[in-house]
């Protein structure tokens, strides 16, 4: 028995705690079928408030406003985040090397809160004084960028971290320039972590309410915004057949970016093997 138990409670624990974390969100798209606005019992098959859905001005614009936020902010993240973890990683002194480090991950254990009420004020500030911007895209953008950025440095700066600085320094040795170099064959070592932190960045952008609610105008609210205020005012399935499309678009997404990267994998590991039995064969001969 107590070897049975040894052997199975840690598959038995991490059963228990993906049922906590996903049997919620079943429930939730068993309802949005649902059939009445009851939320305590399934009184029938329907799909009246995805109908509902697709009529509701209010979320449709949202959703586009979302979309277009999370896309900018996915490539801005991505941009940026790459050159901050080249500098970080390539370039170990500098001065001010600890000043923008510090700078660049703060984001990431700063409260959401404090960072939207600070970049709120920075803001107003700037438009009192210019005129510009208004509250509305491109403050959200703004706001997103910033933390999304840190999260992309984070996981290109992983990736940078294993790809051997050799390849580099061969490149260079046979004439390639610091930005050719970059460009031929630093970039793509690193494609698919900046793939990756793409996807986080807009993951993040696209859920995000706590600064979106700070930097967004009047008559501008992304798609979790309307989503909150629907769900502060009782319950309304419609919110469940948003987060439904949403679950399934996310999961399509990962799933898709998961069995890309499994396949390009499986493909570098071929050509590595074979360029073993390559470089082998030519020197048995």
């Amino acid at each position: 028995m107590k070897i049975f138990f040894e052997k199975h409670f840690g598959k038995a624990w991490m059963a228990l705690v993906y049922l906590f974390l996903y049997i919620p969100l079943f429930f939730m798209m068993l309802f949005s079928f649902n059939s009445t606005r009851q939320d305590a019992n399934f009184t029938g098959f329907s799909l009246r408030w995805y109908e509902a859905l697709g009529k509701d001005s209010k979320i449709v614009e949202g959703f586009w406003l979302s979309l277009k936020v999370a896309l900018a902010t996915g490539l801005l993240s991505a941009v940026l985040g790459t050159f901050a973890a080249f500098v970080l990683v390539r370039y170990r002194r500098f001065f001010g090397r600890t000043v923008f480090s510090g700078m660049v991950n703060a984001p990431l254990v700063m409260p959401e809160v404090v960072i939207g009420l600070s970049l709120l004020l920075l803001m107003v500030g700037i438009q009192n004084a210019f005129g510009w911007p208004e509250r509305g895209l491109l403050t959200i953008v703004l706001g997103h960028t910033l933390l999304g950025m840190a999260y992309a440095m984070v996981v290109i700066q992983s990736r940078l971290l294993e790809v051997n600085k050799s390849l580099e320094e061969a490149a260079m040795d046979l004439g390639a320039r610091p930005f050719q170099v970059f460009f031929l064959v630093t970039l793509p070592n690193i494609a698919q972590a900046i793939l990756a932190a793409f996807l986080l960045s807009f993951t993040l952008s696209f859920d995000d309410v706590v600064i979106s609610e700070f930097l967004s105008g009047p008559g501008v609210s992304t798609l979790p915004q309307v989503i909150f205020g629907y769900a502060r005012r009782g319950i309304n399935p419609t919110i469940y057949a948003a987060a439904t499309l949403l679950i399934v678009t996310v999961t399509v997404v990962i799933v898709g970016y998961s069995i890309w990267v499994a396949r390009q994998t499986r493909r570098r590991e071929r050509e590595i093997a074979a360029a073993i039995r390559m470089e082998t064969a030519v020197l048995k001969a």
